[in-house]
């Protein structure tokens, strides 16, 4: 099984999002997603309503999700780490031990732009607009992903 791990800064807007999105394009008996933060900010929340809301507008729940943080042994249980933005992308190499875990890290829009390294904007501070349009981004890069999964 593959075991895929999306990480932004609280995880409750851009990674709930791309967990939901991805679980709804893949197969769950060959491939386990999650989601986390870089930041304890939210630990145990819902996602935001606002992602819940962009979620279901598409025919996906995430209201089974809870908000956590990011721990190194994330790299021992997860083969792929996606991260939303460059920031959070840096923290979770910092916290790499190893070349090999360093090797498990990408910035989720590098599936749609190979070495752009683009970032998907954190909606959290602005309106509905936003989060739809991080909803578009991380679905398509969602479909790369899957793609590449079956």
């Amino acid at each position: 099984m593959k075991k895929i791990l999306m990480v932004c800064l609280g995880n409750i807007c851009r990674s709930p999002l791309a967990q939901g999105i991805l679980e709804s394009k893949v197969n769950s008996e060959n491939v386990f997603v999650d989601s986390a933060g870089t930041g304890a900010y939210h630990v145990g929340n819902l996602p935001d309503k606002r992602s819940i809301k962009v979620a279901k507008n598409n025919g996906i729940n995430i209201t089974n999700q809870t908000a956590r943080k990011f721990e190194v042994s994330d790299f021992d249980a997860f083969d792929c780490i996606y991260a939303m933005d460059e920031s959070n992308c840096q923290h979770i190499l910092r916290l790499a031990r190893s070349d090999e875990d360093k090797s498990k890290v990408y910035l989720i829009l590098n599936e749609l732009h190979p070495n752009k390294n683009q970032s998907v904007p954190d909606p959290y501070y602005g309106g509905v607009q936003g989060f739809e349009n991080v909803y578009n981004m991380l679905n398509d890069a969602c479909d790369v992903i899957a793609s590449k999964l079956s």
